[in-house]
């Protein structure tokens, strides 16, 4: 196998940019060449297997190699391969996506805007909340807040929204109209004596206190991660969200759940929402929605806004917002599918049920361990909290790599899981179809490699 990709790898450099990659770590060891997948492991171009535990990036719900998804696909587009949807142009693949993920999605979300991955349907409902505000006269509304260490894309407009500064380093970015508050981490961002409930109180304060001094007229939404993902795996505190939503509804001001990871069974529920009282005006989603099998997103937003966004067309005529590959007959016949195979072998239930072994397993192994401070997350959804100083809650040096060493050495052993530097964190994410033998072996090698890498 080695030497059948050889002559792919070694052109790889001399062609490709890649995504959130280092060009020089390219040039000097080549790329992570994956050529074949199943269930849980993906296989590499010299015959390694490799248990994903992070689910490619967060998104192969249903797992690796599901000939039911192929097939679909080859059918599919053998029928109709591609026809765009601009001009009220449809197909019957997007109206009962539409259908179902209207049914299953959190109450009072009843229209969805179709694209192509998270990016995009984040940067829908930006447009989309400026264009609800001005049809109503607001005009001004149109800064958006959103919290650091957020994650909601890497588009111009979703790289301001995120909370991470590497995504703005040598990019004249974040652009003026977001307006950055606390990220709701009690462990990291919690001060000395401080209760988790006034903890909470405080950053509900400083939010209000943004919203008096930017001018609630000003502000048109706000963006949040049901449970961070990329910036650490990070849950509110319980009363964060509600608390949060009388605020944002007292001056008009959209709450938009950003589940793009969070979505389509991950936390053991079909949306994180469900669980966190979160009750979203509009909502992002892709990622699971086709378990990655196609890029595709779905962008949901209620009643409320499109009433405004009608009536808006009748004066101004289209809708001005679309993809070339917006309600995708393809894309959505794949996602369909995925759908029904999450709901007919109790996927969602599975993510729960093994979501909590998981949960139970990483805390009696570490709970207790001298390095790691804190285990967060729900169901398939998974952070492990590294610290330097355990009683008080010191984070490793970013400079001392921990989270890219431990991942390394973890790899070395046969799995993958994902290093977040920035928060010092090692995150899991595994398909929804893993077993709890796998489990067991994913957490025996997380503890080996990080008593082998922390001495």
């Amino acid at each position: 196998m080695t030497d059948q990709f050889k002559d792919v790898e070694s052109k790889d450099a001399e062609f490709v940019l890649h995504p959130a990659s280092s060009i020089t770590a390219l040039l000097e060891n080549g790329p992570q060449m994956v050529v074949s997948a199943k269930g849980s492991t993906i296989t590499e171009s010299n015959g390694t297997d490799l248990l994903d535990a992070v689910g490619g990036l967060w998104c192969v719900n249903a797992g690796y190699g599901r000939t039911e998804l192929a097939q679909v696909m080859k059918e599919s587009a053998e029928q109709l391969a591609y026809y765009h949807t601009f001009s009220n142009a449809s197909n019957p693949w997007q109206v009962e996506l539409a259908e179902k993920l209207v049914k299953l999605a959190p109450k009072g979300l009843d229209k969805v805007f179709f694209g192509s991955g998270g990016s995009d349907a984040n940067d829908t409902l930006v447009k989309i909340a400026w264009h609800y505000h001005a049809l109503k006269g607001h005009t001004s509304k149109t800064k958006v807040i959103a919290r650091q260490q957020a994650y909601h894309g890497t588009s111009i407009s979703t790289a301001s929204l995120t909370g991470l500064g590497g995504f703005h380093r040598e990019f004249p970015l974040p652009l003026d109209f977001v307006l950055r508050v606390e990220c709701p981490h009690f462990y990291t961002r919690g001060k000395d004596g401080e209760t988790e409930q006034a903890f909470c109180d405080r950053l509900i304060g400083e939010i209000a206190d943004l919203i008096e001094k930017e001018g609630a007229d000003n502000i048109a939404a706000f963006f949040a991660e049901p449970i961070h993902a990329a910036g650490g795996i990070i849950e509110p505190p319980v009363d964060y969200y509600p608390k949060l939503k009388a605020l944002l509804k007292q001056h008009d001001i959209l709450l938009v759940a950003d589940e793009v990871v969070c979505g389509y069974g991950r936390l053991g529920t079909w949306f994180g929402s469900e669980q966190l009282g979160f009750e979203p005006d509009m909502m992002s989603t892709a990622k699971g929605l086709t378990s990655g099998y196609f890029p595709m997103s779905a962008a949901f937003i209620s009643n409320k806004i499109w009433e405004v966004l009608k009536e808006g067309s009748a004066k101004l005529g289209a809708f001005s917002h679309g993809y070339t590959y917006s309600g995708h007959p393809v894309g959505a016949a794949v996602a369909l599918a995925n759908i029904h195979l999450i709901e007919n072998e109790g996927l969602v239930n599975q993510a729960k049920e093994n979501g909590a072994y998981l949960h139970a397993r990483l805390r009696e192994e570490l709970n207790d361990h001298p390095f790691v401070g804190e285990i967060r997350g729900r169901g398939l959804l998974a952070g492990v909290q590294l610290v330097k100083d355990k009683a008080n809650r010191v984070l490793p040096d970013p400079a001392e790599k921990w989270p890219a060493k431990i991942c390394a050495a973890m790899k070395k052993a046969g799995v993958i899981v994902r290093p977040l530097p920035s928060v010092g964190t090692l995150a899991i994410s595994p398909p929804l179809v893993i077993t709890r033998d796998e489990i067991d072996h994913l957490v025996r090698v997380l503890v080996g490699s990080i008593n082998s890498e922390l001495k």
